[in-house]
């Protein structure tokens, strides 16, 4: 009876696999599991962000160079929350519109306050948009060692199994494998996507802080040529 139990077909289905593991596989399992969907999450939200920004800056873009006043668009923006490339807008705009209105004389201040709100903008909105890619990286970086080392632990568990049990027949030794090795395939399902993303994303979110910097760029020169009419 003992020989037929050990000779009878293992359950090689993945759940089978996953609960017949040690714990510390299981636990690098389900971490690994929770990386890939918080993975996933970021991904679409990103993909989401992005687009909605660029047509925020497009959008933006049209109206500013339609010949419509600095002090309207300004008023019709100011508000409500603004972001992209419009933030950028109000936040030099109201830094303008302060001075003046306090009575500043000295041109050179208040340029280097312009420059001064714009940077800030410009690092809190790269800020927005490369917000989490870093969990990315993170996760494309360490998903297969760490993988890999719930196979090593998987792989010493079954050894020790196998010399307790003193049978080295394939269907005593491929179960242990196999749940060793799940550690690692779900280690790069984690991994793959998350460096695609990563690297795909990062070069997404600086081509939209390059868009940003021209802009901030230009309308600091727009605003510089206003400064100098008024001194």
């Amino acid at each position: 009876m003992g020989q037929v139990a050990l000779d009878a077909p293992a359950n090689m289905s993945l759940i089978a696999l996953f609960w017949q593991a040690h714990i510390i596989v299981k636990l690098v399992m389900l971490g690994l599991l929770v990386s890939s969907i918080w993975s996933w999450a970021i991904i679409i939200d990103k993909v989401l962000l992005f687009g909605r920004v660029r047509r925020q800056i497009d959008r933006f873009e049209k109206v500013f160079w339609s010949g419509q006043s600095l002090e309207e668009l300004y008023r019709s923006l100011s508000n409500r929350p603004a972001t992209s490339m419009a933030a950028l807008f109000v936040a030099a705009m109201r830094e303008w519109k302060r001075s003046f209105e306090s009575g500043a004389r000295s041109p050179m201040g208040l340029q280097m306050r312009i420059d001064k709100v714009l940077d800030v903008t410009l690092s809190r909105e790269a800020e927005r948009l490369e917000s989490r890619l870093l969990f990315l990286a993170t996760v494309g970086a360490a998903g297969p060692f760490i993988g890999l080392f719930g196979t090593v632990w998987g792989i010493m568990t079954s050894f020790q199994a196998i010399a307790a049990s003193k049978n080295t027949s394939l269907a005593v030794v491929a179960p242990g494998i196999a749940e060793a090795l799940l550690a690692t395939a779900i280690g790069l399902f984690a991994a793959i996507p998350a460096v695609i993303a990563y690297n795909k994303l990062s070069s997404a979110a600086g081509k939209i802080s390059s868009r940003l910097e021209g802009f901030a760029d230009e309308f600091s020169a727009i605003l510089s040529r206003q400064i100098d009419e008024r001194a």
